[in-house]
């Protein structure tokens, strides 16, 4: 560390220390979480074994050269994003991302199919998460699946995601830590429905069956993901919130939560604490809403902030895994992964340095002036100092100092493919 950071890192931990916050612990609790970072924003949420539209309300716009056309193509681009980003952390992939010279459909999808990803995974010292594609598919382009009223089309479905749950349980056995399976599906009506009752029945039913199987949750634990609406299913989705809550609580699944899939009134931030007096773990997906679920690259926003707030604040951290969904392709898409992931560490550490226990007493106390004083005060102290010494300790760039590389990888690598 140059003289210069050194001296702006002791001067900010002590300004931090004098509210009886202990700097040097922030820093090491902040190494040992692991943020899911989503493959998908590096190939525009392709994959690899189908050449298809993307369908169920999803759209990623721009056409920002460098988007990984391979297996291979990809992972050279998460590895080229990890350089950046401090700590050890997971990918998360979907099941359109397996690599096989058959020709299989997703309800046909094995582990080994995914070997390349361990293989890789491992050398690289990182957990995989797992989801089934229930979109862009031809048997989803009614905007049904596990709610389809066909009992063939929702059979395809049902297969497809018992296979998932194995893959995650592969990937769990394999690479020694837990995976995320995650269940969405885009099932839903454009306009009101007559029967909203029918389609959620066979939802819970569907999802029964998947689950019939037990799965060790050292290897495999299954999360389910509510949205609000989407492109084609602007008046109502089957697997809302209320359903997955209710579903989730009553079968003792997880429940997971995605930042972008409330009411632009509704925030993730205030669910936490409810929901985990009622469960044994949560899940999210962070994004960032633009007036609907259109997944832009997370920032250092408000929402961000309290998002990262409720989990240390009550220690939710322990029982919580954090995932990114996000996609971009009007930026460097290698760029946007260390720009996201960055943001939520950077959150996170802000967090634990706030003087909770104090806030947390004049609450109590009911000094409703004291708690606002000490919240504000404290939103001017030197963050960047702390952060850019975690940086520099986990053998990262502090500051922007990674950005010329990312345009050097633009330039020699992302941009010879010509797309």
């Amino acid at each position: 560390m140059n003289t210069e950071h050194k001296q702006a890192y002791e001067l900010a931990k002590n300004q931090y220390e004098s509210l009886g916050i202990n700097v040097e612990e922030a820093l090491e609790s902040i190494k040992n979480i692991k943020i899911s970072i989503h493959c998908w924003q590096g190939d525009d949420v392709e994959g690899f074994l189908f050449n298809q539209d993307l369908t169920g309300g999803i759209s990623v716009t721009g056409n920002y050269p460098g988007k990984a056309r391979n297996g291979e193509e990809l992972r050279n681009d998460l590895e080229e994003a990890l350089k950046h980003i401090p700590g050890n952390h997971k990918i998360n992939l979907h099941a359109i991302y397996a690599e096989t010279n058959e020709s299989i459909d997703l309800n046909e999808i094995e582990p080994k199919h995914f070997h390349n990803w361990v293989e890789w995974a491992k050398k690289n010292n990182l957990g995989l998460d797992f989801n089934p594609t229930c979109f862009s598919h031809e048997k989803s382009e009614e905007g049904f699946t596990l709610a389809h009223p066909n009992k063939d089309i929702r059979d395809f479905w049902i297969e497809h995601c018992k296979r998932s749950r194995k893959i995650g349980e592969y990937f769990g056995r394999e690479l020694g830590q837990p995976s995320i399976t995650n269940i969405w599906i885009p099932d839903g009506f454009k306009d009101t429905p007559v029967d909203r009752l029918e389609p959620r029945r066979r939802l819970m039913n569907s999802l029964d069956e998947i689950f019939k199987e037990e799965i060790d949750e050292k290897y495999n634990i299954d999360t389910l993901e509510s949205k609000l609406f989407g492109i084609g299913s602007e008046s109502y989705v089957v697997g809302s919130h209320e359903f997955y809550m209710g579903y989730g609580l009553s079968r003792n699944k997880r429940i997971l939560l995605d930042a972008g899939h409330f009411h632009p009134t509704e925030v993730v931030s205030n669910k936490l604490s409810a929901l985990s007096l009622f469960t044994n773990g949560l899940s999210l997906h962070v994004s960032r809403p633009v007036r609907w679920d259109s997944d832009h690259v997370v920032i250092l926003d408000d929402e961000l902030n309290d998002i990262a707030k409720e989990l240390i604040y009550n220690n939710l951290i322990k029982d919580t895994t954090v995932g990114l969904d996000f996609f971009d392709a009007s930026i460097n898409r290698v760029a946007a992964w260390v720009i996201g992931t960055r943001n939520m560490q950077k959150a996170l550490l802000k967090a634990m340095l706030d003087p909770i226990a104090q806030l947390k007493e004049a609450e109590k106390n009911r000094d409703f002036t004291q708690r606002l004083a000490i919240q504000e005060e404290v939103k001017t102290y030197l963050f960047g100092p702390i952060w850019n010494e975690f940086c520099i300790r986990n053998n990262v760039e502090p500051g922007l100092d990674w950005y010329d590389a990312i345009k050097d990888y633009e330039k020699n690598i992302l941009e010879e493919r010509g797309i």
